[in-house]
């Protein structure tokens, strides 16, 4: 195939790589799937766009457009395979990496032991200086003393600093200074200013952020140059750029430089996928759910926009049944997209505890050795096992009869590891996997949508990854969610959302003042600096003007409060906002007032209540700044004339365990039609109970359901019978 160029996505999982590859003209889309490679995540990356190429006949020369989602930050700090790391900070706060925070995330847990610093106490070093909270000097930076710190980095082989000085982000001046320092002293010396990746009060999240980032660097920077050399060494010579955890993109220059702005890198990349396909249906307020191989994970989109947070943490231990944890990991104060995350993918493991309950997760079988059924030696279920004893997989047809799944296997594990030990036959132990794994996903999105002030029935569920569709209509059974919408190829939709979003940059001021006397031209000057750091990161990375964005927002919160709820300025670019109606500093300001008055609205909605005669403070100041990026247009599917009987494939036993699912009313298998969903056309409807068919993933439809495929090949299911 030549004379097109296309858009190649590559998303690096758990248990698999996927990749998807849009022809910009045509909107023809291919997809690949191949198994990870933990060891070298490179290894997978590179297969899978060999797969994707050979398969689609495309020359590499004609891709111009390449984005990467990948988990190595994470995984490098999990598994503590990070380099040496120092951290510099002001004299008198060397412990602060090891005092942390006082709370924690189990309070009547008299085992709960702090993760360890990332950073040893040995390789905390105190400089001499210090600033007011207004950025004034105090006492000016020794600099003898820096360079006595330089030498001592050379002595124990550091490879990364963190420097972090109190009240760094009111005035960068003396970590400027430090970083020049210790740059003329080691050249070679990587070195990470909370200035420039965290520039936010809160001296501990912002050390933690600027640490966490020195941990990574040498780690990203080095998995991207051997990423950038593979696809040299392949002839693709199209600009990396990767994916980070707020749903844009950046280059992979950027992304080696801050590489704690892409932690979630890939999750994020499925709930922006979730929002586009939505967006495509008229539908601005959904639930994303993806269910991989590892985990599942529950985002919110409102308006058309993701959630975004900045309270998030890294490198937690999982704990069984819990949908997030607090206080549990390293937190970090880089915009992430608000994602509840839960060890219940195809691959968690199920195991019988101490006390004899059956249990799901956290931990998962990954992709070496995998699900028993997979016969590559795993030895414990999982929730693959339990659905191909159900009758619900079809293991001859698993991703597209490439890889054949062992039935006898899954069911023997599951008698031996789960069924024997409670007085269960294999198949209720499996029944039992799968309501316990939907339990902790029903918990998940309970956490995602009516915990944070936001009804259900109100939304539109997106299910995706190889197991997501699998078990979303149970879901919305349970939450009473009115509409599922599956995408074509769910179990590469993740690597979609790569290749629909934009470069995004994030930028941010803490300066605390009172709203009703808010200095108007301060706060203009702080957006103006901010829009104008974007638009020089834009430039650099080749955006016209025409095609830059800047989005302005304030945290806010009552007088006294210890937390922030964002409030996004209406209108959009540079003109707007603060450069219009907040022109004077005077109470009439349309736009301060108004984004007050939104204040109390959200925190009323976040929180339950909300207090509009008390003094409100901003906090911190924000600006996005967005390089729109050409979206590939998704094609459409034609109708073929005839019935959806020409999809079906036949019957087989499938176990259906609520009310809702069986037919008559009662738990146990079921005489159910299967389709074949590459051939399903536009306006066809298949009637549930139903299981249909596609090389990357399998979708359940119960009884008293039905699925309409739409013009785009989407799957919409909801309640109702085929007339």
């Amino acid at each position: 195939m030549t004379g097109n160029q296309f858009h190649l996505g590559i998303d690096v999982g758990g248990t698999f790589t996927d990749a998807v590859l849009i022809c910009e003209e045509t909107g023809r889309i291919d997809t690949a799937k191949v198994p990870s490679t933990p060891a070298d995540p490179s290894i997978g990356f590179m297969a899978a766009v060999a797969r994707v190429l050979d398969g689609s006949a495309v020359d590499p020369g004609a891709i111009a457009h390449l984005v990467h989602g990948t988990t190595v930050a994470t995984n490098s700090l999990i598994e503590g395979k990070t380099p040496k790391t120092a951290f510099v900070t002001t004299k008198g706060f060397g412990d602060m990496l090891e005092i942390a925070r006082q709370v924690r995330p189990s309070l009547y847990d008299v085992h709960f032991e702090k993760l360890r610093p990332l950073v040893p106490r040995d390789l905390c070093y105190e400089v001499p200086e210090r600033l007011d909270a207004a950025g004034g000097v105090l006492r000016s930076l020794d600099e003898d003393a820096v360079r006595e710190i330089a030498a001592a980095l050379r002595a124990q082989e550091v490879r990364s600093v963190a420097v972090c000085l109190l009240h760094g982000y009111a005035n960068p001046a003396h970590e400027e200074r430090v970083a020049e320092i210790l740059r003329e002293e080691d050249p070679d010396l990587l070195i990470s200013l909370s200035s420039g990746v965290c520039p936010e009060f809160r001296e501990y999240f912002r050390a933690s952020t600027c640490v966490i980032n020195a941990c990574i660097v040498p780690v990203v920077a080095r998995y991207l140059a051997g990423i950038e050399e593979g696809l040299g060494r392949a002839g693709l010579d199209a600009e990396l750029l990767v994916m980070q955890s707020n749903g844009g993109v950046l280059t992979a220059e950027q992304a080696a430089s801050k590489p704690v702005f892409m932690v979630e890198s890939g999750p994020a990349a499925g709930v922006v996928s979730a929002n586009f396909i939505a967006g495509q249906l008229g539908h601005a307020d959904l639930i994303s759910f993806d269910m991989g191989g590892t985990t599942a994970k529950a985002g919110l989109v409102l308006d058309g926009r993701p959630r975004v947070t900045k309270e998030y943490e890294v490198g937690a231990q999982a704990q069984p049944g819990q949908g997030m944890t607090r206080a549990a990991g390293y937190p970090i104060r880089t915009p992430v997209i608000d994602l509840v995350e839960v060890g219940a993918g195809g691959g968690s493991l199920a195991w019988v505890d101490a006390g004899g309950g059956l249990r799901v997760g956290p931990w998962s079988a990954g992709a070496d050795p995998g699900p028993i059924c997979y016969g590559k030696g795993g030895t414990e279920p999982t929730i693959t096992d339990a659905n191909l004893v159900l009758g619900r997989l079809n293991p001859d047809y698993f991703l597209g009869g490439e890889m054949e799944l062992d039935v006898d296997a899954a069911a023997a594990g599951i008698r031996e590891r789960c069924a024997e030990p409670l007085g269960l036959d294999p198949v209720e132990a499996a029944n039992g996997i799968i309501e316990i794994a939907n339990a902790t996903m029903i918990n998940a999105l309970r956490l995602v949508t009516v915990r944070r002030g936001n009804d259900p029935r109100e939304l539109t569920m997106v299910a995706f990854g190889g197991a997501g569709p699998l078990h979303a209509n149970r879901l919305c059974v349970e939450m009473q969610i009115p509409t599922l919408v599956v995408p074509p190829s769910p179990g590469t939709a993740s690597a979609l959302g790569l290749l629909v979003t934009d470069l995004r940059h994030e930028f941010s001021r803490t300066r605390v003042m009172a709203a009703d006397v808010a200095d108007a031209s301060r706060i203009r000057s702080l957006f103006e600096t901010m829009e104008e750091e974007g638009r020089r990161t834009l430039r650099r990375e080749g955006v016209a003007p025409e095609d830059m964005e800047f989005r302005r927002g304030i945290e806010m919160r009552y007088a006294g409060q210890s937390s922030e709820v964002p409030v996004a300025l209406p209108g959009e670019g540079a003109d707007a906002g603060l450069d219009g109606e907040f022109a004077e500093a005077t109470l009439a300001d349309a736009t301060l007032a108004d984004a007050v008055r939104r204040f109390h609205g959200e925190h009323e909605r976040a929180y339950g209540h909300g207090y509009p005669e008390q003094p409100v403070e901003l906090v911190n100041f924000t600006v996005t700044a967005i390089g729109r990026i050409a979206r590939p247009r998704l094609p459409k599917i034609d109708a073929n004339g005839k019935g959806v009987s020409d999809a079906r494939r036949g019957t087989r036993q499938v176990f259906f365990s609520d009310g809702n699912a069986a037919v008559d009313g009662n738990a146990g298998f079921v005489e159910t039609a299967i389709y074949d969903r590459a051939r399903l056309k536009a306006g066809h409807v298949v009637a549930g109970p139903a299981v249909i068919e596609e090389v990357d993933s399998t979708t359940l439809v119960h009884a008293g359901y039905r699925a309409t495929v739409d013009e785009f090949g989407n799957l919409l299911i909801a309640p109702g019978r085929v007339p």
